[in-house]
């Protein structure tokens, strides 16, 4: 009879804990916070790869030069009659169309590889996630399988990799009117993207965001204000909590924070708070210049000459590196030029000029800099192209050489 009643316990306990699995699996299936948390997908690390566990200063140290991505991954909108949904998402629209919406090609590792040959050993992937979300803010399973692809062309070729928010601004904003849901939006899909790529090793960095600001504000380029500094930090700590809490490599790996609008003001580089981190020294600074504007970026002006002779052409430099130095990394907080460039004005020589000078005086402070680089060589608009995509060529030699040249006391830690 004992017997009897010893084998009824045990199967009712069997069956018990079985039921309690299906009920905590069919839980997680449908709960978006939870349903990507043990995915491993194609293509990615199924264990933590070997991790180099350096602070953000020694790893900065290690970026010689860098290349953005730049209107590719990162394009938004309506610009081949794609059908375009309030609040960031595509109907109808293949990752292809949303790779190329802005006319750039699909990107191939022979383009990745052109760069790192060329002497880049970086790449910063801008990436448009909120055009590849529904409703609950869960990303589109093969638009994440992409990004993932071109982060191996980098990881193949053996070079840092950065990749990002970019022009998320329908989801991802700062007013005290947006920023409860903005936090939302923010904390789901920080936390895929960083469950995605835990296993991966040091040389990932995330940026939690490009440019973050109010659109058409009066301060969008001006440094912001301050409740709009504050909740932009609010983001940043939990940029933080949700990558350290996400698994992997994730609980060391370099986590990049930007200024309001990624600016050189001094009111923006004032209004950044530093967040508070489990580890210490893993967070780096991003900061964008293109200086001098008439020169580097105005489409709208004729200057198309610099000289390094000429302190109204070296100062708005000097000035900005000099402020973010003392800012930042005078206090141990290292600095990357997130983005920067010269736009084409038939002025070949004098960007190589330029190149030289502005990376020279960045590195010489510490800051490697990466190139905007938006795959644009014709028309009336902001033309910083420098590797054609389709032919992985360089037209402009002397700025490819400029750059290399302001990088040439450069030596790698490593070795």
């Amino acid at each position: 009879m004992k017997k009897h009643l010893l084998f009824f316990a045990v199967f009712f306990i069997t069956i018990g804990v079985l039921l309690m699995g299906c009920i905590n699996k069919s839980n997680n299936s449908n709960n978006p916070n939870n349903s990507n948390n043990d995915i491993i997908f194609p293509g990615t690390p199924e264990i933590p790869m070997p991790f180099n566990d350096l602070t953000a200063a020694a790893l900065t140290a290690h970026i010689k030069i860098g290349w953005n991505l730049g209107n590719t991954l990162d394009a938004v909108g309506d610009r081949r009659g794609f059908s375009w949904l309030g609040g960031g998402v595509y109907a109808n629209t293949s990752v292809t169309q949303m790779e190329t919406a802005w006319g750039n090609p699909v990107t191939s590792k022979a383009t990745i590889t052109a760069l790192k040959d060329a002497g880049f050993n970086t790449i910063r992937i801008p990436v448009s996630w909120s055009k590849a979300v529904d409703s609950e803010y869960n990303i589109r399973e093969d638009w994440m399988i992409r990004v993932i692809e071109i982060v191996n062309y980098a990881v193949e070729n053996d070079m840092y990799v950065i990749i990002n928010s970019h022009h998320d601004e329908e989801i991802f904003k700062f007013t005290n009117a947006d920023a409860e849901k903005s936090l939302e939006a923010f904390g789901k899909i920080w936390d895929q993207i960083a469950r995605a790529f835990r296993n991966y090793d040091e040389k990932l960095i995330f940026e939690a965001l490009n440019e973050p600001r109010t659109k058409g504000a009066t301060w969008e380029w001006t440094g912001g204000i301050i409740f709009e500094h504050i909740n932009l930090n609010k983001h940043y700590q939990l940029f933080i909590d949700t990558v350290r809490a996400s698994g992997g490599n994730n609980g060391k790996r370099i986590l990049m924070v930007n200024t309001y609008a990624a600016s050189a003001e001094q009111i923006a580089m004032n209004g950044l708070a530093i967040p508070v981190d489990t580890v210490p020294d893993k967070i780096v600074v991003s900061i964008h210049s293109y200086s001098p504007y008439d020169f580097a970026l105005n489409t709208r002006s004729p200057i198309n000459s610099w000289s390094m002779e000429d302190l109204s052409d070296t100062m708005p430099i000097t000035s900005f590196i000099d402020r973010a130095y003392d800012t930042f990394i005078s206090r141990g907080i290292p600095v990357i030029l997130g983005e920067f460039g010269a736009m084409n004005k038939n002025n070949e020589e004098a960007r190589a000029q330029w190149a030289e000078f502005y990376v020279k005086t960045a590195m010489g402070k510490g800051m490697p800099c990466i190139w905007w680089d938006n795959g644009a060589f014709t028309g009336n608009g902001e033309l910083f192209g420098i590797i054609n995509r389709r032919n992985n060529t360089f037209p402009y030699p002397m700025v490819i050489s400029g750059l290399m040249q302001g990088v040439s006391g450069w030596a790698d830690p490593s070795k």
